[in-house]
């Protein structure tokens, strides 16, 4: 395969599932938002904590004098001055998949297709509160139409696995920006861990990422900090943790090595990932720092990517 063609297989996925991730985030902030001001909602900072985790603090300046509702919603969701907002994935992805129209199949091209004419009924309106909620949803639906699409229609060749690892390290990179921006901004800093506002939101957490009940499922207790991380980085089993992520992508990246006949630093560093996730501890991870285990993981997923860049993707 052409590393062009590659490319742009590669980036397509990652912004179709980056565009999810906008809308999951902001779902995520109104229903925070929602909460009465006496149990700590309302006035607290999950305007803040939307844009910090989906959005650039430092762009958003540059166009908005006040971090609200309105304005982080209208960055995040249609801004052509976001390059992460959900209108600049969906048009990025699909400007990517009418590059390679060849390679994707009739139901992927449509997903994607669709929704960038669909966009067009949105963008530019003043929607409300519900509207907006409607379009949040209908986002969500083009991500797992695209995915099904893929999974449904695509051969198993190069073509797939560089589909899947885009999805795969974009999901990795959004999850842990979800955790870590949860555990170091969304709290008030008078609010106390375990309180009623700490477990409303982990629970909002877990619904916006499709994982509540799969928590229960696997852990059959009430909503733990500590779990929830558990689950959303070291148990296997669940699509959007950091362990499941990455045994994809070193299936994926195994696949291409032997297809193409060599390995690199792309292999080698996916592989001690791995390794790292699968030896790993979630006691012993919240005793060295939450933050500092995510922090160092998100610097070293990027490095992956960009070691699949230079080894496969740039021509």
């Amino acid at each position: 395969m052409l590393s062009r063609t590659a490319d742009n297989l590669f980036w397509l996925s990652r912004y179709v599932e980056r565009a999810d991730f906008v809308a999951r985030i902001l779902d995520a902030a109104h229903r925070f938002a929602s909460l009465p001001t006496s149990y700590g909602g309302g006035g607290s900072n999950e305007w803040e904590s939307a844009l910090a985790s989906a959005g650039d603090p430092d762009a958003f300046k540059t166009h908005y004098s006040a971090v609200n509702a309105d304005t982080v919603c209208d960055f995040l969701a249609f801004s052509p001055h976001n390059p992460s907002s959900i209108r600049s994935c969906i048009e990025a992805a699909r400007e990517n998949a009418r590059s390679v129209r060849t390679a994707l199949t009739t139901e992927m091209w449509d997903a994607i297709n669709g929704a960038w004419l669909e966009l067009r009924n949105y963008a530019g309106k003043d929607l409300n509160r519900d509207e907006f909620g409607r379009f949040l949803d209908w986002v969500k639906t083009v991500s797992l139409t695209f995915d099904g699409s893929a999974f449904r229609t695509m051969l198993r060749n190069d073509a797939f696995w560089f589909t899947r690892l885009g999805t795969a390290i974009e999901r990795a990179d959004n999850t842990a920006r979800i955790l870590d921006v949860k555990y170091q901004i969304l709290l008030p800093h008078d609010e106390t861990v375990g309180g009623s506002l700490d477990y409303f939101q982990w629970t909002t957490i877990l619904r916006e990422v499709s994982a509540f009940n799969a928590y229960h499922w696997v852990y059959r207790e009430s909503v733990k900090p500590l779990l929830v991380a558990d689950l959303l980085m070291l148990n296997k089993q669940m699509p959007r943790s950091f362990a499941n992520c990455y045994g994809v992508i070193v299936e994926y990246l195994d696949l291409i090595a032997d297809a193409y006949g060599r390995r690199g630093p792309s292999q080698r560093l996916a592989g001690n990932m791995l390794a790292k996730l699968e030896g790993e501890d979630i006691n012993r991870v919240f005793a060295s720092g939450l933050h500092e285990f995510v922090e160092a993981f998100i610097a070293e997923n990027n490095r992956v990517g960009e070691a699949i860049a230079k080894q496969y993707l740039v021509g």
